[in-house]
């Protein structure tokens, strides 16, 4: 896994609005959660009902990733110490990429984009990297990306402190449920 790696990877969502985007962002930080990330920011509109949404999963589902507000998401991208990665439709194609960005093992900030994201975002990435050259989701967009970066590794990751835990079946519901002692 990418903590094993030495890598670790935090999200920055641009432009949250939560009248309009609030199953997107939390969505979005869900699959940054599931498929490696191991913190997240948002940036736009404060909204304390998705971050204590997001830290029940994690109470329930284990793990340590965290959610905070940017009010500036210039302020995180020109502080951030590490790689720089966003992703967009206009970017390098993934697939010719996520090898180069794995084999450097500095933190990287992965920004996904809202309504519209700043010309300048563009400049103070290392990394533009497209997932497809179409439109589509940002959550899709990201979980392909980390899967890649991942190597797919992230597939097998155990979640510790889980009070819920799957058993994979093939017919059926099969869930382990741990007492908070």
């Amino acid at each position: 896994m990418g903590e094993d790696r030495g890598m670790t990877v935090t999200v920055l969502r641009l432009g949250h609005r939560p009248q309009r985007d609030k199953r997107l962002s939390t969505h979005l930080l869900l699959a940054a959660r599931a498929f490696g990330a191991t913190n997240a920011f948002y940036a736009g509109t404060k909204d304390i009902r998705m971050e204590e949404g997001i830290s029940r999963i994690v109470e329930e589902w284990g793990g340590d990733f965290k959610v905070k507000y940017a009010e500036s998401w210039r302020n995180v991208v020109k502080n951030w110490e590490g790689e720089i990665v966003h992703l967009t439709m206009y970017g390098l194609p993934v697939q010719e990429v996520a090898s180069k960005i794995r084999e450097n093992n500095e933190p990287k900030l992965v920004v996904v984009g809202g309504s519209k994201v700043p010309r300048d975002m563009y400049d103070l990435a290392d990394w533009n990297v497209s997932v497809t050259t179409q439109p589509h989701s940002e959550v899709s967009a990201l979980a392909i990306f980390l899967h890649m970066l991942f190597d797919g590794e992230e597939l097998s990751r155990s979640f510790k402190g889980a009070r819920l835990r799957i058993n994979p079946s093939g017919h059926g519901k099969d869930v382990d449920v741990f007492s908070k002692d």
